[in-house]
């Protein structure tokens, strides 16, 4: 009888012990739980709502086709306006609800806050909205970027400029925080990669219109070029506030975390020739299969919301993410999604590679740049 016993608590042992092996913070049999932190309202809403909307979409679209082997993926969001300390309050917030994973954050400053926190609590932070170099050198265990960095971004424009446009005379303007000193670095990197200094650098306060100071400095050196590093309000204010003290020959760059969309419908007439970089396809390339399925899947599920840059990053964000925890199989631990995305290596989006290692957590090295004419994109790759 005691044999009996010890069998029967053996097997028991054993089948506990798998389930504490199966079970995972935010995953159950029928759903994994994910959460994210972005702006939502605010002066940079334009960004977070975009993000919001491509993740939307696409979960919605892979829920509807029964989950991920039988698991849908709920998305949970909460505002933080663009600023490090809410967003340090509803990352908290998303931990303390049990969330397998954080996904589609947006903006530097938000993001240096939030990363220490995921990395004591070794939690995965995926595809965040920023280029910020130190979510990506040295490499950070449980953060996988899908985006190019800031550097790209800006040596694309410098080389447009100088090396294809013969400019000698740069200046940048840029938010003052962590978002625009690291967009600064890329762009006087990229000078001095060509013996270059920066004619002269102007600022503004986050979340504010506050530009005429920085566009004081930035007029008196007569810059050819401006390199805006800051977000769609108050890069449109300068933009037009320079017209109109008559910089208009001056060629005026954003960098993607600009938000496009919003830009040129905040600029109206004055984005004429604005030039933009970009991390993600041409949103109505329809030759590419992702950007094919992706202004269907955004034309059922987000009707009201219009194709573009951001909503297409948030869109590939949520793919990526669903074919990763593919990989991961019955078992889902926060873990072994890190290690699934190293070991893989290679997802293909539908001709759009992210390509992944374990000393390489960013999935996109291509950088596009695009301009403002007659009120609409022109990819200037075509």
């Amino acid at each position: 009888m005691r044999k009996v016993f010890m069998v029967l608590l053996g097997l028991c042992f054993v089948f506990f012990s798998q389930q504490l092996v199966l079970a995972e913070v935010g995953v159950s049999e029928n759903e994994i739980l994910i959460g994210q932190a972005a702006a939502l309202d605010g002066p940079a809403k334009a960004l977070g709502q975009g993000m919001k909307a491509g993740l939307d979409a696409y979960f919605s679209y892979i829920n509807d086709q029964g989950g991920v082997d039988g698991r849908k993926i709920r998305l949970v969001s909460y505002d933080d306006g663009y600023e490090p300390e809410r967003c340090i309050e509803q990352t908290r917030k998303l931990i303390g609800e049990g969330v397998f994973a954080l996904i589609g954050y947006v903006g530097t400053p938000t993001s240096k806050a939030a990363v220490p926190i995921i990395e004591e609590e070794k939690v995965p932070y995926i595809g965040p909205f920023t280029g910020a170099e130190f979510l990506r050198n040295p490499v950070k265990p449980m953060v996988v970027n899908v985006r190019g960095s800031y550097f790209m971004e800006t040596e694309a424009l410098v080389k447009h400029l100088v090396d294809q446009l013969g400019l000698k005379s740069i200046a940048c303007f840029y938010q003052n925080d962590s978002y625009g000193q690291a967009g600064l670095a890329g762009v006087k990197k990229a000078l001095e990669k060509r013996g270059m200094n920066m004619a002269a650098e102007g600022t503004y306060e986050r979340n504010t219109l506050a530009v005429k100071g920085g566009l004081g400095r930035i007029k008196a050196a007569s810059p050819e070029a401006i390199i805006m590093v800051g977000a769609y309000a108050p890069c449109a204010e300068f933009i037009k506030l320079a017209k109109q003290i008559g910089m208009n020959d001056v060629k005026y760059c954003n960098i993607s975390f600009v938000g496009s969309a919003a830009l040129k419908d905040a600029l109206g007439t004055a984005g004429e020739g604005v030039i933009i970089s970009q991390v993600v396809p041409f949103p109505w390339d329809q030759s590419i299969a992702l950007v094919r399925e992706y202004q269907t899947i955004l034309a059922k599920y987000a009707p009201k919301q219009l194709p573009g840059f951001v909503s297409l990053e948030g869109f590939m964000v949520a793919k990526f993410f669903a074919q990763a925890i593919k990989v991961c199989g019955a078992n889902v631990t926060r873990n072994g999604l890190i290690s699934a995305i190293e070991n893989t290596g290679t997802f293909d989006l539908g001709g759009v590679a992210l390509t992944f290692g374990s000393s390489d957590h960013q999935g996109m090295d291509k950088i596009s740049l695009t301009v403002i004419e007659k009120g609409n994109f022109k990819d200037m790759s075509k």
